[in-house]
């Protein structure tokens, strides 16, 4: 049966069998503030509104009391700092499910737009009420569902604003009732995102949550590496970018031949500072330069934790590539190397030594890391090789593409498997960041830092079967000239093709059908430069690598010899 209200209450919610109610201020201290704020408007007293004064009586709700540690069955509320008055509070730690939340311990600097950010993945979020003084909000989501999906979500993982942890628990009122004249500032913002949700439909089958947030307050950045000459893993990145902030999740990908990642923090505030100090940066000397810009995204779904997406809230994830999650001695000794980075705000380039950057590598080609030596390690293994095709000569025509090859080792007792040593321990790096994984004569093949510093070449006189080859001296090298064009131009394995020192007699048809003849399909053809140069679009990744290691320096004729190399064009 209902009950009447106590003496001085001027809410009455009959949400539950136990209800709460809102203290109010007696009208002497109100008609400080305004006559008005003692009278009742649909069950919220007027004068807790958002950033108009602090010190607002706060709603209770059963699960306020559901802090850690807490086993109390009423608190005290005080109004004026001498009136107090106790309410109960429920005896089950935990409120039945609503559609409104209640949100404690937030940061007293918090905005609104953050706020409702956390619900935004989950859900429209319908109305908002800001407790500056008390350091609490509520915040009504559409739909129950959503408002369940969303405490599961972080009884789990727990929500930070500003580095700050804070609590989400149901509230006992099952709506939000507002007076939309003091909770202007929030309504308008409300509107804001409501205006660019209509218009950022979701994307069917993303693998990312696709919601609604103004660009400039999303947790979530889309980061695009330029100039890629050296590796940069998704840890590199974690790295990096952990100094702004605690990193939640990060998917990387390739788009339009260039490496891309999207990188959640907990926090807008931390994206936006992490955009500021590092848009722009080198990650290395003249080289892999940060473009970083706000994504339409909120909230990252990362299904498993590999070299290509991580989700750090997540360790039991799996990796979904038929191999174990990252190993643990990995993670630690990776983690060992977070200090050797440093970005104290805008740094260009940024601090990252070698050894680092090694020792990324390493740990995305998910092998043991032999200290920070890994960083000069100059040998590649490579292994699942095709041994019935492979041969020192297309290793060396394929890896090239990413550095000047000096030696080749085929194995003798393990014909699937090589040894590559490059120039110099960054483009062992770049090679294994990129070939890694990739086709080759229909085989996957794993690229791994190798514990060899050198391949040794067979002792003189002793037939190896011409396994072993050293290219040291090869006129082939395409990184040997310091500042050649070529260092701009590493792009990872992409169907299209770019083609060069094309003579004038050889036509479009010519070239069509000298890759047609290596196994492919040519599915577009387009000349520029006068005819000099070329993009040539094979149908898979695999067929344009085929191409590249059987028609690399082929003769055309008339002193030309064609270049092939990966673009990150389209046709």
């Amino acid at each position: 049966e209902e009950r009447n209200p106590p003496p001085g209450a001027v809410g009455w919610f009959p949400c539950r069998p136990r209800r709460h109610f809102l203290a109010a201020r007696p009208c002497s201290s109100a008609a400080r503030l305004r006559a008005s704020s003692c009278s009742a408007m649909d069950g919220i007293v007027t004068d807790v509104a958002v950033g108009v004064k602090r010190g607002s009586d706060e709603l209770l709700s059963g699960s306020v009391l559901n802090s850690p540690n807490s086993n109390m069955s009423s608190m005290v509320v005080t109004a004026n700092g001498n009136d107090n008055k106790k309410f109960k509070g429920d005896d089950k730690m935990d409120g039945a499910p609503s559609r409104v939340l209640h949100i404690r311990k937030l940061p007293g600097e918090v905005t609104e737009t953050e706020v409702i950010a956390l619900g935004l993945p989950f859900g429209k979020v319908t109305n908002i009420l800001m407790l500056k003084g008390k350091n609490q909000a509520f915040l009504e989501l559409a739909t129950e569902e959503a408002a369940i999906t969303m405490v599961n979500y972080y009884s789990a993982v727990t929500p930070h604003l500003r580095n700050q942890p804070i609590y989400i628990q149901y509230s006992n009122h099952k709506e939000l009732k507002t007076d939309n004249t003091l909770n202007q500032r929030a309504q308008a913002v409300l509107q804001a995102v409501t205006a660019v949700q209509a218009t950022n439909a979701p994307i069917s089958g993303t693998t990312v949550s696709e919601s609604a947030v103004t660009p400039a307050q999303s947790p979530v950045l889309r980061i695009i590496i330029d100039n890629m000459y050296y590796p940069v893993t998704l840890d590199v990145l974690h790295q990096i970018f952990s100094k702004f902030g605690a990193v939640l999740k990060i998917i990387t990908f390739t788009k339009n031949n260039q490496f891309q990642a999207l990188l959640q923090y907990g926090d807008p505030v931390n994206a936006q500072q992490a955009k500021l100090a590092l848009d722009g940066q080198n990650i290395y000397n003249a080289c892999c330069t940060l473009r970083i810009d706000f994504s339409k995204l909120v909230n990252l779904n990362v299904k498993y934790n590999n070299d290509k997406s991580r989700d750090y809230t997540r360790p039991d994830l799996p990796s979904g590539d038929g191999q174990p999650a990252l190993d643990p001695a990995i993670a630690a000794a990776f983690a060992k190397e977070t200090s050797l980075l440093a970005v104290p705000g805008a740094l260009s380039p940024l601090a990252i030594p070698n050894a680092a950057a090694a020792a990324a590598a390493a740990a995305a080609g998910r092998v043991g890391m032999p200290g920070v030596s890994a960083g000069g390690n100059t040998v590649l293994l490579v292994s699942n090789l095709n041994e019935e095709m492979v041969t020192p000569q297309s290793l060396f025509t394929l890896f090239g593409v990413y550095g000047d090859v000096q030696r080749v080792k085929i194995l003798y007792n393990k014909k699937d498997s090589a040894l590559i040593q490059m120039a110099d321990g960054n483009q062992s790096q770049l090679a294994m960041s990129h070939l890694n994984g990739q086709k080759m004569y229909g085989k996957i093949i794993r690229v791994t830092l190798s514990k060899h510093q050198t391949v040794q070449l067979p002792r003189e006189g002793l037939d190896d079967q011409g396994l072993t080859k050293d290219f040291g001296n090869s006129p082939l090298h395409r990184f040997k000239k310091p500042g050649s064009k070529n260092f701009q131009n590493i792009f990872p394995p992409s169907a299209t093709l770019h083609l060069s020192n094309i003579p004038p007699s050889v036509a479009e048809e010519d070239l069509r059908t000298l890759f047609a003849n290596t196994g492919g399909t040519v599915k577009a053809f387009k000349f520029f430069q006068d005819h000099k140069m070329a993009l040539l679009q094979m149908s898979t990744v695999e067929e344009a690598i085929q191409a590249l290691i059987d028609l690399h320096n082929y003769n055309l004729g008339e002193n030309h010899h064609l270049r092939v190399s990966f673009s990150k064009s389209t046709i």
